[in-house]
């Protein structure tokens, strides 16, 4: 399996909770560049995971324009930056299992996303996400390998 981690696009202040947080112009621009760079390789993506935050909701309408409807989309309260990293985990599985995805799309927020990518991957210091940047994480077997990670000025 396929597993993309994704960070939400930039995002401004001027909100009334950092859960209603809206994306800059720039914030879907970088999302439009990632998703457009992504579409390359990949073809669609069986599942998707979304953090009910706005910023990520609005980021996960950006990188639709770019893929087929997937499979099932859910927004899982878990996601958001607080989120527990084992417990994240072991729903990201769970739900490939469930749904028998090759190909999917997380897209949360930091601190979560680098937690998780060491909770998935033993051994790996947490990585830094920049804003609308993708991890991508295979899994194999019941063994997961960081494959690479990228951000917006790294495709360009």
């Amino acid at each position: 399996m396929q597993l993309f981690l994704m960070r939400h696009g930039e995002a401004g202040y001027n909100a009334h909770s950092d859960r209603e947080r809206q994306l800059t112009d720039i914030g879907r621009h970088h999302t439009a560049l990632m998703s457009n760079w992504l579409g390359k390789t990949t073809i669609a993506f069986d599942l998707v995971l979304v953090s009910p935050y706005l910023r990520a909701q609005q980021s996960w309408q950006e990188v639709s324009k770019h893929f087929p409807e997937p499979n099932k989309w859910i927004t899982l309260d878990e996601l958001v930056p607080s989120g527990d990293p084992e417990q994240v985990a072991h729903l990201v599985i769970a739900y490939a299992e469930q749904y028998q995805a090759q190909s999917m799309l997380v897209l949360s927020h930091m601190p979560l996303l680098g937690y998780l990518v060491s909770e998935l991957v033993p051994g790996i210091e947490p990585p830094l996400f920049a804003t609308s940047g993708v991890t991508l994480v295979e899994r194999v077997a019941d063994k997961n390998s960081l494959i690479w990670q990228h951000a917006p000025h790294s495709i360009s």
